[in-house]
């Protein structure tokens, strides 16, 4: 085994990682430096501090990035309209570049020769940790326990966590009912009574949005208000990117908006069955499409549309920091230069949906859209040549097919 010297490991305090930190302290008789990201997980992140200094830690890094996660990850892909297999809203997959971005910080800060994460060998977490890594420092070993030790269930963590005086506390002693990731952006649920599709998912499993059958029987008007692509206001009050983001998603959880009960493809093989809300993404993704509908030239919202499944499995991939994700985020940011203006929606039993939307940099003419009398100059016999040459080729095919 190579000799480490000190470990950043990517720490919550949980029962994994708190067994993860032990077992690291024992297999490389190092220093392990802890990092816990807030990403507005919603949960008390002092605890995990004075776990670790139970553990003998020394430097313990928690460090709030609500902002840097929404300014700098969550708004650029909701640029693009990002959305994987045409539903998911990346929540889980756009959190992990970050985290990994701050894990190779703090290891070429203090000097660290490896980081650590408690990604399993199943799942795509691990792919999209590693390969942030590679792609930010290639020097830096990358230690995946769930690969490496001989731990192979629950029952075996307690054990483990039991001989090395780890606590535990007594709610998680049982068995664990789902496995949950959450930010700001969403709350993904996984596992057990989940991992039959053919089951209807336990109200229970719900944390962020109540059932929109008891939503509230009277729609809510919002109006969200965008610059250069970007959210900046909700209601005509300007907010920052994770102010703007938290508001959404108290609006959009009250009625019900943002619930997705989907079976994708895992990156590394596998078909997977999650419970998704995303009540404030949600939102401004309808949001966004609304103001684009006005400010986008058609040929380049038509391409838009083209890449964004590509751009969507990149992110979900794990290729965040690959030079593919950067060149499409350009040719994606450079359509955003017009998109500004205020979108209205009406929030309705589970529905987000736009009921106008206005913009100076408008592409709209009501004036030559119109069936009445216009004072824009369009002669409708050019609609009779454009149709024929258009339709030079079908009449071609239908003569070689003697129709």
């Amino acid at each position: 085994m190579t000799k480490i010297e000190k470990i950043v490991l990517s720490y919550s305090g949980g029962l994994d990682t708190s067994i993860i930190l032990k077992w690291l302290q024992e297999t490389y008789g190092c220093e392990v430096v802890t990092f816990t990201a807030d990403l507005g997980q919603g949960e008390e992140l002092e605890p995990a501090r004075a776990k670790a200094e139970m553990s003998g830690v020394k430097d313990i890094r928690i460090v709030d990035l609500r902002e840097e996660f929404v300014r700098d990850f969550v708004f650029p892909m909701l640029r693009a309209n990002a959305l994987y297999e045409g539903q998911y809203v990346l929540g889980t997959s756009i959190a992990r570049p970050l985290i990994a971005r701050h894990l190779v910080g703090i290891a070429q800060e203090v000097g660290a020769d490896a980081v650590a994460h408690g990604a399993t060998g199943k799942g795509n977490d691990q792919i999209r940790f590693e390969l942030a890594v590679n792609a930010l420092d290639p020097s830096i070993k990358v230690i995946a326990p769930w690969r490496q030790w001989n731990i192979r269930s629950r029952l075996q963590l307690l054990e483990y966590a039991e001989k090395h005086r780890i606590p535990v506390p007594s709610d998680k002693r049982g068995e664990a009912p789902f496995s949950i990731d959450a930010n700001l952006l969403h709350t993904s649920t996984e596992g057990k009574s989940l991992e039959n599709p053919a089951e209807v998912a336990p109200d229970h499993v719900y944390q962020r949005t109540v059932d929109p059958v008891d939503a509230p029987d009277t729609p809510e008007i919002i109006t969200v208000g965008f610059e250069r692509g970007d959210p900046v206001s909700v209601n005509g009050k300007a907010m920052t990117p994770a102010a703007l983001l938290t508001e959404l998603n108290g609006l959009g959880g009250r009625h019900g908006v943002g619930r997705l009960d989907l079976v994708e493809n895992r990156f590394i093989g596998m078909k997977s069955r999650g419970i998704y809300e995303t009540p404030g993404g949600t939102i401004l993704l309808a949001a966004h499409r609304g103001i684009e509908s006005i400010t986008l030239d058609r040929a380049a919202a038509h391409l838009k549309d083209e890449i964004m499944p590509r751009y969507a499995e990149l992110i979900y991939n794990g290729f965040w920091f690959a030079p593919e994700r950067e060149m499409l985020q350009a040719l994606i940011d450079h359509s955003q230069a017009f998109v500004s203006g205020e979108v209205t929606l009406r929030l309705y039993k589970g529905s987000a949906s736009v009921i106008s939307r206005a913009s100076p940099c408008s592409l709209y003419s009501a004036d030559l859209v119109t069936f009445e009398e216009s004072t824009i100059a369009f002669d409708h016999h050019d609609a009779e040549g454009f149709i024929r040459l258009n339709g030079l080729r079908l009449r071609s095919w239908a003569a070689r097919n003697g129709r």
